[in-house]
C-alpha cells in the first residue's frame, strides 16, 4: 500500500531564492536516484519551450539528475522525417542546451511523433550521445545508488494500442508489459510505466476516445502486475491523479503548449494548466516528486511511501 503526503507550495518560492539550500541538500541526499520528466515539447523553443528547458538546466545544476524522462509527442507538428531532420536540432538540441542537460534522455513516442517516420528517432540514437531510444518499446532497471535495489521503468508505446494498429502487433506490446512488469527481480522496490496517452486526465480529454481506450487497455495491467506509478503526457498541463487502486498517474506534459484542467474532479490531487516539468527522487521506501513551472516555482510537491 503507497500512503501518500501531499503538499501545495502556496509561497511560489523558486529553489534557487532559497535563503537555505541546506536544506534541499539534506534533502536530496537522502534519494539514490533523481530524474526529470518533461513531454509534449518539440515546438523549435516557442509556447515557453525555450524558458522550461532554461529552468529545466538551472534545477539540475543545482539538484542531483540521473537523466530525462520525455513522455511523447517530441516534435510537432508531425514528428521527423529521418534522423536527420533539422527539427532534431531546432527542438532538442539548440533548446536543451544546458550542460547539466547533457546527460541521457529516454523518449517514447507520442502520436504527433507518428506523424511522419517513428522509427527515425529510434535511428537518432546512434546520432546524439544523449537520445537513448532503443525502441519503440523497452525497459530498464536503474539502480537506486545503494545496495542492490532498484527502480524498474518500462517505456511503452501506447498509439498503436490505441488505434489497434495490427501491423505494429498491439497484443505482443501487452504481452511484453505484463511478462516484464511481473519478472521484475527481487530487487525492484518500484515500478514505473512510462506511455504517452494517460488513462485518466482532468485535462480537456477527460471521456475523449483515446483516454477510455487506454484506460480499458491497461488498468488491468496496472492492477494485475502491482505498478506503483504512470508517467504520461498527451494533456499539456502538470496533473497528479490517483484513481482507484494501487497506481498514481503524473501527467507531465507542459513542455510548451498549454491545455486547459478542471478543478474540482474527485481523483485529483493537483492540477496547474502551468508550463514546467517534474523532478522526481526515489529511494527503497519514498517516492518524491515536485512539479516545478518556467520559473522555479515548486507548485506542489508530493511523497509515495512504501
Amino acid at each position: 500500500m503507497i500512503a501518500p503526503l501531499e503538499v501545495l507550495a502556496e509561497s511560489g518560492v523558486t529553489h534557487l531564492e532559497s535563503e537555505d539550500l541546506s536544506t534541499t541538500v539534506i534533502a536530496d541526499a537522502a534519494y539514490g536516484l533523481h530524474f526529470l520528466a518533461i513531454g509534449d515539447w518539440g515546438r523549435n523553443g516557442e509556447y515557453l519551450q525555450l524558458e522550461v528547458a532554461k529552468q529545466m538546466g538551472q534545477w539540475a545544476a543545482s539538484h542531483p539528475n540521473n537523466f530525462v524522462i520525455s513522455v511523447g509527442d517530441n516534435f510537432y507538428p508531425k514528428g521527423v522525417v529521418s534522423e536527420h531532420d533539422p527539427l532534431l536540432n531546432f527542438s532538442f538540441e539548440n533548446v536543451y542546451t544546458a550542460h547539466s542537460l547533457q546527460c541521457d534522455w529516454y523518449p517514447i513516442l507520442g502520436n504527433h511523433d507518428y506523424g511522419s517516420d517513428p522509427d527515425a528517432q529510434i535511428r537518432y540514437s546512434k546520432v546524439s550521445r544523449r537520445w537513448n531510444m532503443p525502441a519503440r518499446y523497452y525497459s530498464k532497471e536503474v539502480s537506486l545508488g545503494t545496495g542492490n535495489d532498484k527502480v524498474l521503468f518500462v517505456f511503452i508505446d501506447t498509439q498503436p494500442i490505441i488505434y489497434e494498429m495490427k501491423e505494429q502487433e498491439p497484443e505482443k506490446q501487452m504481452e511484453w508489459m505484463r511478462q516484464t512488469l511481473k519478472q521484475a527481480s527481487a530487487n525492484v522496490k518500484w515500478k514505473v510505466v512510462v506511455g504517452h496517452h494517460p488513462h485518466y486526465t482532468v485535462g480537456p480529454r477527460i471521456k475523449n476516445y483515446d483516454t477510455l481506450a487506454i484506460r480499458k487497455a491497461l488498468a488491468p495491467v496496472f492492477e494485475e502486475c502491482k505498478v506503483d506509478v504512470y508517467l504520461a503526457g498527451h494533456d499539456h498541463s502538470l496533473q497528479h491523479l490517483k484513481p482507484e487502486g494501487q497506481t498514481h498517474l503524473f501527467i507531465s506534459g507542459a513542455g510548451s503548449e498549454l491545455t486547459p484542467v478542471t478543478s474540482g474532479v474527485n481523483y485529483s490531487r493537483f492540477e496547474a494548466s502551468e508550463n514546467g516539468y517534474m523532478y522526481f527522487s526515489v529511494n527503497a521506501k519514498q517516492l518524491n516528486m515536485k512539479a516545478v513551472n518556467y520559473k522555479g516555482s515548486v507548485l506542489y510537491e508530493t511523497t509515495l511511501t512504501k
